[in-house]
């Protein structure tokens, strides 16, 4: 028999198929079946957050802290509306004023941006954790002493944002603290004090 038969005769029937034709047609949807279970399992396999609450641990000053959350809540608000930490401000809740600043993972960020359950299993600093265990970090005094703090309310993210500041970078220049504190505002506009405060917290850090 020829790999072409002709159905031309079949009442009904305009066109012709080939065996081979047929064949590969069905191995196309046998192949698509089959990536659809696939996706399907491993969606199955992933694991599935809310609508609920769960409970989770965040790791915040070295303290392992037990909390139920919404997938949805961020960390700024588990942070000051759950676990009594209300060091970060939240102002802007929008990610562009720097009120809300934490360390995660030795990095300065945004709590009003990051969700909850993604910081589970990393490690988070608030500016509570500057004055734990009776030792005061260089960087609090040097902001009295400066007048850098004002009203208060973008305070503890200059804070947060100096000390992850002078983490990477100890020795800096004015300009370099300007640059590198870019990322908060003050609406009072004491950016000479708190630059003056970085400046003077180095120098005490160094010595």
């Amino acid at each position: 028999m020829s790999d072409h038969q002709d159905l031309k005769n079949t009442p009904g029937q305009r066109q012709s198929v080939s065996r081979r034709g047929f064949v590969q047609g069905a191995g196309a949807v046998t192949g698509a079946v089959a990536l659809l279970e696939q996706e399907a399992q491993a969606q199955s396999a992933g694991k599935v957050m809310g609508p609920a609450a769960m409970a989770i641990t965040l790791n915040v000053n070295g303290k392992p802290l037990k909390v139920s959350v919404e997938p949805r809540e961020t960390l700024l608000d588990t942070l000051r509306h759950k676990l009594e930490h209300t060091g970060a401000k939240r102002v802007c809740d929008r990610g562009t004023c720097g009120a809300c600043t934490v360390i995660v993972n030795n990095k300065v960020s945004y709590a009003c941006s990051i969700l909850a359950v993604d910081a589970v299993g990393k490690k988070i600093q608030t500016v509570e954790s500057l004055t734990a265990g009776g030792k005061t970090h260089p960087i609090v005094p040097a902001f009295v002493n400066n007048d850098a703090q004002q009203c208060g309310y973008c305070t503890p993210g200059f804070v947060m944002a100096a000390k992850g500041f002078l983490d990477r970078n100890p020795n800096p220049t004015y300009e370099q603290v300007k640059d590198g504190l870019g990322g908060n505002l003050c609406r009072c506009g004491t950016y000479v004090g708190v630059r003056q405060a970085v400046l003077e917290a180095a120098k005490k850090l160094k010595a």
